[in-house]
């Protein structure tokens, strides 16, 4: 299988990486190589750069740094997607459903 290597990442490669997330256990010594495995055609490094700067997405809306946005209008908003990077993620923390942990790096 050839890795894509680029900097890029799919919309089905970030769905991939958000449910695996979710399914592998955080303290498994292969838990960076299931991740990466789960996204496909990422390596270990790029998945680690992207949980990075996922990390960093939520860091920034916590302290308030992205303007959250206003959907009581319907009419103009425009619906999010998980392709927005962290996103997902950020609207799920502020359910409680994803709480942020060190990981080793």
């Amino acid at each position: 299988m050839s890795s894509n290597t680029n900097s890029e990442w799919t919309e089905k490669q970030n769905k991939h990486f958000e449910d695996a997330l979710a399914t592998y256990n955080k303290d498994s010594p292969e838990w960076w190589q299931n991740l990466a495995r789960a996204v496909g055609g990422k390596t270990v490094e790029e998945v680690k750069r992207h949980y990075r700067s996922l990390l960093r997405d939520i860091d920034q809306i916590e302290n308030g740094k992205v303007p959250v946005p206003n959907y009581r209008d319907t009419t103009n908003a425009k619906k999010p997607t998980h392709s927005s990077n962290g996103f997902r993620f950020a609207l799920a923390l502020s359910k409680g459903i994803f709480i942020k942990q060190e990981i080793k790096l």
